[in-house]
């Protein structure tokens, strides 16, 4: 790959170069109808993840057409190429154990190639991350095009979301207060457009991000999947790539220290998902910062809560888009942003806001009279987890943001499975449920598993939430009292692993606090018990994640991708952030 500003462009050095392997380059490229005139022009790459296998990308290609025009009259030459796709439905046993394989991917396509600048086209949750990722960590000019949400859901009058709805059907189904034909009504009208989930789920709250940090042209993300302005969006997208290439102006010109900062703060006043904790960790260090989650748990208490969307809210990412979308939430929240961040449109945040409104204040709340004066993601600490942990504060019960209870545990899914629905089991709706081996080892590849069910026996007494903590993730989606992403997992002997049935549990929000009350001695006594789990693979991508991935406190990524000056001192257990702040 060519130096920054060495006055060439990377395909100048396949497409004129005058020995054979010139040759090769042309003439091979002339035989798809290209011409010599085409392969004068900048090079723009376009990864498509289009797949059957991924309902959230359906419409990509569609979108292709789209940017490939913006490209051609912008005066570059678009050659469009694949990368794998994850679709969070469909994947098993989760999409986050293919997150740094699809980076990898669009890494190594984008560095292997001809091409001068890249748009790069995600939706669903790990897609926009990966592409982020790879971008970081090429640094050749970039722009994210989000494939753009669903179209509300609508029944009985009723608009529903994706998946918020879905974990309400099913539990209520479960709960008896809904035939198997009502829910199969349900089925059919929850999703019905393309797009990805339209609440501020994972890839919402990403798209987000995108566009927080500048690299999504302002407005893209919230656009319905199938409104025109979602074409119109990508054919302008295609036209800036050309613009970028010209200027030079490159990702790391844009994601520096404060556009991430400016991305958490759009994260936190939207009650964003805890998803994009570990992927912004990981992308922070793919560009050489390390990004502590007390960071999170500051900007997020100087960051007000103010989009009123689902999960946390009443409204959808439809009706964000006709309330003006992220701009208007980042005009909103302008007095906290570093408004001189450079961003793909070739201006700074400050420019870009020039004129912006709000249109809606029922949806984005004014600074000054905000939905709660802090944001939407709260970082726990104690002896449970000592490297954090997260709960999404503005789906939690008020009556658990403060609690003590006894743990009712289970080791695995499987544990779970065959116990959570028991008549027999000794809970009650003020025990906490634990659920262990979950995360980025344990599991493998740390699934969306910490909503953890309701017991039936109290389902049908009429609880729908208890305090329930795992070392896995959550969907963006869920909502209730979730502590998550417990750093050490229990799989690499953090204390979750010793905790026991009966041991009594705190949590407290306001204090960021999650407490084990079992004293040091006993819990000296479990740890020296303790037998490490045996590992899941013996060969392949799975071996390589379980040996390589790093906690959830350092973005669950690989750590021979991570800069070296950033690396763990030692990853035999990659037992996180303590090692990387002595660095």
């Amino acid at each position: 790959m060519c130096n920054k500003n060495d006055g060439h462009r990377k395909s100048e050095t396949y497409f004129q170069d005058q020995t054979m392997w010139g040759f090769v380059h042309r003439s091979f490229t002339k035989s798809m109808g290209y011409t010599d005139e085409d392969i004068r022009k900048p090079v723009i790459g376009i990864c498509n993840t289009f797949s059957e296998l991924n309902k959230c990308h359906a419409h990509f290609n569609d979108l292709v057409d789209y940017v490939k025009r913006g490209v051609w009259q912008a005066g570059g030459m678009p050659m469009e190429f694949p990368t794998i796709s994850i679709g969070e439905p469909y994947v098993k046993p989760t999409t986050m154990l293919l997150r740094n394989l699809a980076a990898m991917d669009t890494e190594e396509m984008m560095r292997a190639h001809p091409i001068d600048g890249v748009v790069l086209i995600g939706g669903c949750d790990k897609t926009i991350p990966a592409q982020l990722m790879a971008a970081a960590s090429v640094n050749i000019p970039a722009i994210v095009l989000a494939g753009g949400p669903m179209l509300n859901g609508r029944l009985n009058g009723e608009s529903l979301g994706a998946c918020t709805d879905c974990y309400r059907f099913t539990l209520e189904h479960k709960a008896g207060n809904l035939s198997d034909e009502q829910l199969s009504e349900a089925e059919n009208a929850i999703c019905r457009s393309d797009g990805h989930c339209m609440v501020m789920g994972t890839a919402s709250t990403m798209a987000s991000i995108a566009e927080g940090l500048g690299m999504s042209l302002p407005g893209c993300a919230a656009i319905p999947a199938v409104d025109a302005r979602r074409r119109h969006m990508s054919e302008m997208t295609g036209k800036q790539i050309v613009k970028l290439v010209e200027a030079d102006i490159r990702p790391r010109d844009i994601m520096t220290k404060e556009a991430l900062e400016n991305a958490i703060k759009v994260t936190m006043a939207s009650g964003g998902s805890t998803n994009a904790i570990i992927h912004l960790v990981a992308l922070a260090q793919r560009l050489g910062m390390a990004l502590p989650l007390e960071n999170f748990d500051k900007i997020s208490a100087e960051t007000p809560f103010i989009l009123n969307v689902r999960p946390s809210g009443q409204y959808q990412m439809e009706e964000y888009f006709e309330a003006g979308g992220v701009p208007a939430l980042m005009k909103e929240l302008e007095p906290l942003l570093h408004t001189a961040c450079l961003t793909v449109t070739g201006k700074t945040v400050a420019e870009n806001l020039d004129g912006v409104k709000v249109l809606d204040r029922q949806v984005i709340y004014p600074l000054t009279d905000p939905i709660e004066k802090d944001g939407g993601i709260v970082v726990l600490k104690g002896n449970l987890a000592p490297s954090g942990a997260l709960i999404k504060k503005t789906a939690v019960s008020e009556k658990f943001k403060k609690h003590k209870g006894r743990a009712v545990v289970f080791e695995s899914l499987i544990d779970l499975d065959n116990r959570i629905d028991d008549p027999a089991l000794d809970v009650d709706e003020n025990s906490v449920l634990i659920l262990k081996h979950v995360g980025p080892k344990g599991a493998p590849g740390m699934p969306e598993v910490g909503q953890i069910p309701i017991p039936q026996k109290l389902l049908e007494k009429g609880v729908r939430d208890m305090v329930r903590i795992s070392d896995g993730r959550i969907s963006g989606t869920s909502y209730g009292t979730l502590v998550v992403h417990v750093a050490p997992e229990a799989a690499v002997g953090g204390p979750l692993a010793f905790v026991k049935d009966g041991d009594e549990i705190e949590i407290d929000l306001q204090n960021r606090v999650l407490h084990l009350h079992v004293n040091e001695e006993e819990l000296a006594n479990r740890r020296a018990a303790w037998v490490r789990p045996q590992p899941h693979f013996d060969r392949g991508y799975g071996m390589l994640f379980e040996q390589t991935v790093l906690q959830a406190d350092m973005g669950c990524d690989f750590d021979f991708l991570v800069p070296k000056q950033l690396r763990p001192a030692t990853t035999a257990e990659n037992q996180s952030s303590d090692r990387r702040e002595e660095l």
